[in-house]
């Protein structure tokens, strides 16, 4: 107990509630310290993490590479300002687009300032290449892209835009997997770009076919606008691929991705193929943070690593976890990829994320289902024994 009677928690809770908005839902949990994927709360009580704080640790808690790698950059330049080059931001953007084979980078902070710069890419190269009216971004319902007024503008859930009329003009939301719909929309109106997700994480992790996909393309090209893709969440080797978009065989003209890039720091990046790859000139956008060299060098010491071989072992792991948990008492179904999961249960989510956390084990929800975003060099053994207690509180 502290001077004042109150234990660590109470204490951390109290500051909390007096001096952080009230935007979050907090579990009464405060987190001290964590190895691997393993972390303890102020008691030393041990938790199996199997979130990765919303896809974000890649490489679990505390991963010595990525720490030598930050350290020797805050050593040097913590930040600088866009006015200058630095090497971590040049190697990094090298890196993206050696990978990929898009052709250009812009940094950010987050997943919903990369989608802003997509969005931006978009909307002026349909300026420039088929005149000013063709404004409109196209995107999918149960989609998610940010909190902004502009990308809840283009988020296709409703009860998102209730509190925070009037959002940005300019998008129009079409049922996934209708390319009658889709096409409709693009013969009648005047289309910048379509935005999707690949699987939509947010929306109850809702893996689109890849037809689907395939025909989304296709309808871009038939129509002339940009084929624009969220991974956000399913980027940076989640999926079993490098960028989920690659399961699909797509060509996307714009990517934006966040999250697990700099494995914990925050960073986003919008990657641009070579048909736009020229539209951004000096002045039309800019981020303080952006692509700052301590973010830049972990990110960099995450995709060294995320190898071949590596992306097979994350898809090997996601399928281990689906045989631990396949016809399992209290299970009704799984989607996903690789370490993106999402398991729809008898028992409802919020109520099996918090048993989960009384028997040691974090994990998360998406809409009615559990979610899991494990780390991607989680150890198996590990994996295993979370998953087990997950498949034992599903069942009893």
């Amino acid at each position: 107990m502290d001077s004042e009677g109150m234990s660590e928690m109470d204490n951390v809770q109290e500051m909390d509630r007096a001096y952080i908005a009230h935007t979050y839902g907090r579990f009464p949990l405060v987190l001290k310290e964590g190895h691997g994927s393993v972390c303890r709360d102020e008691n030393g009580k041990e938790y199996i993490d199997l979130g990765s704080g919303i896809a974000v640790t890649s490489f679990g808690f505390g991963d010595e590479t990525w720490v030598k790698a930050v350290e020797a950059q805050l050593h040097m330049l913590q930040h600088t300002s866009n006015l200058y080059y630095t090497e971590p931001c040049a190697r990094l953007a090298q890196m993206l687009c050696e990978r990929t084979g898009m052709k250009k980078v812009f940094f950010s902070n987050s997943g919903a300032e990369s989608n802003e710069c997509l969005i931006k890419v978009a909307r002026k190269w349909a300026m420039e290449h088929r005149g000013a009216e063709y404004s409109t971004i196209v995107t999918m319902k149960g989609s998610f892209h940010g909190r902004t007024l502009t990308t809840l503008a283009a988020t296709g859930q409703e009860h998102y835009h209730e509190l925070f009329q009037p959002l940005t003009p300019g998008f129009l939301h079409v049922t996934p997997e209708d390319t009658e719909e889709l096409e409709a929309v693009l013969r009648k109106e005047k289309v910048a770009g379509v935005l999707l997700e690949c699987i939509q994480g947010e929306g109850g992790v809702i893996e689109l076919s890849r037809a689907y996909l395939q025909a989304v393309e296709e309808l871009c090209r038939k129509y002339g606008c940009l084929l624009l893709v969220d991974e956000v969440q399913t980027g940076n080797g989640r999926t079993g691929k490098l960028y989920a978009y690659m399961h699909a065989d797509l060509h996307p003209d714009v990517v934006s991705t966040a999250k697990g890039l700099a494995g914990g720091l925050p960073l986003g990046a919008t990657l641009m193929a070579e048909r736009v790859q020229d539209v951004l000139g000096p002045g039309d956008h800019g981020s303080t943070f952006g692509g700052n060299p301590v973010c830049a060098a972990g990110a960099l010491s995450i995709l060294e690593r995320l190898s071949d071989e590596m992306l097979r072992d994350i898809a090997e792991k996601g399928q281990m976890v689906r045989e631990l948990l396949q016809g399992q008492k209290g299970i009704l179904s799984i989607s996903g990829k690789g370490l993106m999961l999402g398991i729809e249960t008898e028992k409802a989510a919020g109520q099996v994320v918090r048993e989960c956390m009384d028997a040691g084990v974090l994990c998360l929800t998406a809409k009615d289902k559990v979610r899991l975003l494990p780390a991607l060099n989680i150890d198996r053994d590990v994996l295993k024994k979370g998953v087990e207690i997950l498949r034992e509180v599903v069942a009893s």
